[in-house]
């Protein structure tokens, strides 16, 4: 089995990918997600709005879980944007999705800039008793998928106050 960092590398990288199949929306942000067992065997994926308008890369990842009817207590799920804590179309959160699906690891490349919304994931979810890893040297590459937000919204002032 390859070392954790390597094995994040690989995951984190594929979640990084699949953002690109995102439909460009200057509402959303392109994110990619994976969710891999404890024996490192990925067991689905899901990008955002792929199932249409609104539709969160996480979400996706474990609705396609839940209809293949896969257990996913104790998986780990990448994704490229810290998973969502609020959201503007009231529907439930990405972090509220992870938790009761008892995900026990998240690893994800960018903290949410606040163009939209004030982002707690991280926080969320370790109070949750959910393991976050933060990974940010994938960031840049998540950031450049998604320049069309930063150039409509500005850069982010405070880029780097949340450890980005």
């Amino acid at each position: 089995m390859p070392a954790p960092d390597d094995t994040f590398a690989k995951w984190l990288s594929m979640a990084i990918e699949l953002s690109h199949c995102c439909p460009k929306s200057d509402r959303s942000f392109a994110v990619g997600a994976v969710v891999v067992d404890a024996g490192d065997r990925l067991l689905t994926t899901g990008y955002s709005l792929e199932f249409g308008p609104g539709w969160h890369a996480e979400e996706i990842a474990l609705s396609k879980a839940a209809a293949d009817g896969l257990d996913l207590h104790g998986c780990t799920l990448f994704s490229s944007l810290e998973p969502c804590s609020v959201r503007l179309s009231g529907k439930r959160p990405c972090t509220e999705h992870l938790l009761a699906a008892s995900i026990r690891r998240v690893v994800f490349a960018l903290a949410e800039p606040p163009f939209f919304v004030r982002c707690e994931g991280r926080a969320v979810l370790e109070a949750g008793g959910v393991e976050v890893v933060h990974l940010p040297e994938f960031g840049e590459a998540v950031r450049a998928i998604n320049a069309h937000l930063f150039e409509a919204h500005g850069e982010w002032l405070n880029f780097g106050e949340r450890g980005v």
